[in-house]
């Protein structure tokens, strides 16, 4: 063991610059799911659980022609590092991984994982935090205050924010999202306003009914989420190709959707993703 190899290869990186190319588009895997206690993809409650697994799919996925990166937690940043795929690739690291997957707390969502330091000390192009405002819960204002920070933080450092915003609330115990228009509308507006300045700022978001209104809430530049595994692939990337449409849509973000594709051809399903862009 050798802790050391860790910070050489992150010292060793070339990034891709600038971060977003010639077509103003980006395509990024998303790998933080695990690190939340979610695991599942699809019908396997434990799919994710299976690193060596994981690790595979993510290397096939990060080969494959128009792949710009990946956006996960240290652990499978790190892992990606030492096996030598992250060259000339965007690299988020994901930032407040406390609120657990059906736990009490999981508005709660303290910053357990990267800081705005540490992204920079690592090479990395930025972060990415998930926030999710439920009016019932207090603990709502800690996650917003922390995020705010976190923005204010890697706008510092001339590093992007991926801000993930949700309007939430607990249905039988179990947080969901309401994914409505004017739930989405009213998360991107208070998500556009963390921190002391937007400069730095990207949004990630779902496709949701009437896309076209819910993203004219801000000019923020957004990336599109990809969600559960869908039962429909082609249906769920008819919806990414609409929304892409739209003037400040600039990309994808996708995890479980490309690398746990129903059919298990993950070179296939990343391919027909980056045919949209």
């Amino acid at each position: 063991m050798r802790p050391e190899a860790v910070a050489e290869a992150a010292e060793r990186r070339t990034r891709q610059d600038p971060l977003v190319g010639a077509s103003g588009r980006l395509m990024l895997l998303a790998a933080d799911h695990p690190a939340r206690g979610a695991l599942a993809a699809g019908g396997d409650p434990l799919a994710m659980g299976d690193r060596g697994e994981l690790l595979d799919r993510l290397c096939v996925a990060l080969e494959r022609p128009g792949v710009d990166g990946v956006m996960g937690t240290a652990d499978v940043i790190e892992d990606l590092l030492l096996l030598g795929v992250l060259e000339g690739k965007v690299v988020i690291g994901s930032m407040n991984r406390g609120g657990l997957a059906g736990s009490a707390f999981e508005i709660d969502d303290r910053f357990t994982a990267y800081s705005a330091d540490a992204i920079a000390a690592s090479g990395l192009d930025g972060g990415k935090m998930l926030v999710r405002v439920d009016d019932d819960d207090p603990a709502t204002v800690r996650t917003l205050e922390a995020c705010a920070g976190a923005v204010s933080e890697l706008a510092g450092r001339g590093l992007m924010a991926m801000v993930e915003p949700f309007i939430s609330r607990r249905v039988e115990g179990r947080v969901r999202n309401d994914l409505s228009p004017e739930a989405m509308t009213r998360a991107i507006t208070i998500a556009s306003g963390l921190g002391e300045t937007s400069a730095y700022t990207w949004l990630k978001v779902p496709v949701v009914a009437d896309m076209e209104r819910v993203m004219a809430a801000s000019t923020l530049p957004a990336l599109l989420l990809g969600g559960e595994v869908a039962a429909d692939p082609v249906a769920a990337r008819e919806g990414w190709r609409r929304a892409l449409r739209l003037p400040t849509v600039r990309g994808l973000v996708v995890g479980r959707s490309l690398l746990y594709p129903p059919d298990g051809d993950v070179a296939g399903a990343v391919d027909a993703a980056v045919e949209l862009l």
